[in-house]
């Protein structure tokens, strides 16, 4: 732990770092003393501290606005702040710029201690929020089920395939029907669908492996060969994972199925196509 003691009198840095290091919980702790607060300001700006004894009474800049320039900063590091002073008057002031622990002199160990307790919890917290992953929010499409509306989450459908007058949505579990083209749904959801052929869609999480069949895949016609009215020849299967279905691929688009597959996996695991 780095503590930070700022007090314009030399014998009350002393006596706070005595303490300090008296208690099983900072005896170790590196501890840094600052005169006032611009000799604090420059060590702030030049190392990471966890805890900030801060007097609040000082020539010059006072404690209390330090900590506000501190804590106003987004661009520095914010240690725990703990005022140190003779004058309770501040109190409220003190826990308005977000201070852990406000102790007044003479400072006694046991404070003290409580102080820097509160200070590691403090520390704790802010590292927990600072790992957790941000929120993400889900995406529903809406979608046609026996006559029902129903919405399904964008993350469980593996892919999209034009039927007729409608577009067929798969996902693990069920097949559903939605009023909606395949452009306006590789539009909408870019980030999350693909396309591998005119007629389908996939989520590039879905994708388990691509491979060249002799004929086309049961169901699918064979598209129009270069020079006629589409260039976009199926002369590959997608094999998904988590159902049976295989999708076709059309030639344009299968440096592009390739490109997800070896991103997808491990080094040791990428292998060529069939």
């Amino acid at each position: 732990m780095n503590v930070l003691i700022v007090d314009d009198e030399p014998l009350a840095r002393s006596r706070l770092r005595r303490l300090l290091a008296e208690l099983p919980e900072t005896a170790q702790a590196i501890v840094d003393e600052a005169a006032d607060a611009a000799e604090a300001w420059v060590l702030l700006r030049a190392q990471r501290f966890d805890v900030l004894l801060l007097d609040i009474q000082m020539p010059g800049q006072t404690g209390m606005e330090l900590a506000r320039r501190l804590t106003g900063d987004p661009g520095l590091h914010h240690p725990a702040i703990v005022f140190v002073t003779a004058h309770e008057q501040h109190a409220l002031d003190a826990f308005g710029v977000s201070a852990v622990d406000y102790l007044t002199k003479p400072v006694r160990r046991e404070r003290l201690a409580q102080a820097m307790g509160k200070a590691v919890l403090w520390l704790r917290a802010q590292g927990a929020e600072q790992q957790a992953p941000a929120a993400v929010e889900t995406v529903y499409l809406t979608v046609q089920h026996h006559g029902a509306l129903k919405r399904v989450p964008l993350a469980d459908i593996l892919y999209c395939r034009a039927e007729a007058k409608y577009t067929t949505l798969r996902t693990a579990e069920q097949q559903y029907l939605v009023d909606l083209s395949l452009t306006d749904l590789e539009q909408r959801y870019a980030e999350h669908l693909v396309r591998i052929h005119r007629s389908a869609l996939v989520a590039a999480p879905a994708i388990r492996s691509l491979e060249r069949p002799m004929t086309p895949p049961e169901g699918i016609a064979p598209e129009p060969e270069a020079g006629s009215a589409e260039t976009d020849n199926a002369t590959w299967t997608l094999h998904l994972h988590g159902v049976p279905d295989t999708l076709p691929v059309s030639r344009r688009r299968v440096a592009a199925v390739q490109a997800l597959l070896t991103a997808s996996r491990p080094a040791a695991a990428r292998q060529p196509p069939k």
